[in-house]
């Protein structure tokens, strides 16, 4: 059990590696090592909390290139950041940044309805950048609720327009 958690710690921190050259600016990674060091533990920690996977910007594009099958959610505010840019094909659902423990009757509904009864549907969740943690209380709560192919995408749409990736507006 405990190498398996290890194997695990080692994963995500080698995927960080990958990340971090280019995106570092982005993500406002610590400039100090322990502050590095405590990001990369909380990321570690909160994608083995909520159970879902990783699907990097790259991957994502060739997915929507290959018209794969999924729900793509963006979890930041409709007006701040949606509206101005979101990931082509994504739907909203606002997630707050703070670990979302408990959800509300009418927001549990309101989210199970816009995910549908599939629960093999591939789902996609993401927001700002890698730092921020909307996307992992959406996924973690997709997973919360029986769904079982669930992603995040942790660079959002920040890395997404880094890649000169394209956009979609609200008007």
């Amino acid at each position: 059990m405990m190498r398996g958690k290890w194997l695990g710690f080692w994963s995500i921190l080698c995927l960080m590696s990958f990340l971090l050259p280019t995106m570092t600016h982005a993500l406002e990674w610590g400039t100090k090592e322990l502050d590095t060091e405590k990001l990369a533990v909380k990321f570690y920690s909160d994608v083995a909390k909520g159970g879902y996977k990783l699907v990097t910007t790259e991957e994502l594009k060739g997915w929507i290139d290959q018209k794969k099958p999924m729900l793509i959610v963006d979890t930041m505010p409709f007006e701040e950041s949606y509206k101005k840019n979101h990931i082509p094909g994504a739907v909203q659902f606002l997630f707050p940044i703070e670990d979302l423990n408990q959800m509300d009757d009418k927001m549990k509904a309101d989210f199970e309805k816009l995910l549908g009864p599939d629960k093999n549907r591939l789902l996609v969740f993401y927001c700002g950048f890698t730092k921020c943690t909307r996307s992992h209380n959406g996924a973690l709560w997709a997973k919360k609720l029986g769904y079982v192919n669930v992603y995040r995408h942790p660079g959002g749409v920040k890395a997404w327009m880094e890649a000169d990736y394209p956009v979609e507006k609200e008007k």
